[in-house]
């Protein structure tokens, strides 16, 4: 394994299998203050494309992995992604094509340029919508709800998103607001890398209410 350097993983090739072994230290299975939640038999899909923000993508899986959720790397097809701000890069576990929404409790979707390439594969939208409106957790962070914008499920919700692409939301029908977190139903959204613990904690919290 690399070294580390001001903060930042160089020249990582990162698979779910891996991830907590290498950040899961930073996410203790117990806190001091609140008890984790147990998520095993929890399985999460987290929606990676090309130029994904790194800390939006291995952060979640590995604070969702480490409290005993297993974690899939899906997307359009398998490959190794690379990060648009670090070195990192993700491999693609499995197709979309080849799973199904029954296969998941929960659907990851970090930001950075992977949500606006993601969305225009059309198997990635009609995951997304399927997936919303079967109920089960949605979470979105940063650019992430522009899948859920061309998917058409943001009509009526209360949601966040990275400032720049706020007004895409709203004329899809979103109730926007600059909040950390904002959970609505199913669907929970976040702004940027800060609101990280924020999303975190919500979407454990969703899942461990999940039946």
């Amino acid at each position: 394994m690399k070294t580390m350097r001001s903060g930042r993983i160089l020249a990582q090739l990162v698979t779910a299998a891996a991830l907590v072994a290498m950040l899961g230290a930073a996410f203790p299975a117990q806190s001091e203050e609140l008890e984790a939640a147990d998520l095993s038999g929890k399985h999460v899909a987290v929606l990676v494309g090309p130029d994904f923000q790194d800390a939006e993508t291995l952060m979640p899986m590995a604070y969702l992995a480490n409290r005993g959720a297993e974690i899939t790397v899906i997307g359009v097809e398998p490959a190794v992604h690379q990060a648009y701000n670090s070195d990192i890069k993700v491999r693609v576990e499995e197709a979309i094509e080849n799973v199904s929404v029954d296969d998941f409790d929960a659907l990851v979707i970090p930001g950075g340029g992977s949500p606006d390439w993601l969305r225009q594969h059309d198997i990635v939208v009609e995951f997304a919508r399927e997936f919303t409106e079967t109920g089960k957790v949605v979470a979105a962070i940063c650019h992430g709800p522009q899948v859920l914008v061309t998917a058409g499920v943001l009509e009526g919700v209360q949601a966040t998103c990275f400032g720049a692409v706020s007004d895409e939301l709203v004329e899809a029908g979103a109730d926007y607001a600059d909040e950390p977190v904002i959970v609505d139903g199913n669907i929970i959204t976040s702004r940027v890398p800060d609101d990280i613990p924020a999303w975190n904690a919500a979407i454990e919290e969703a899942l461990a209410e999940q039946s």
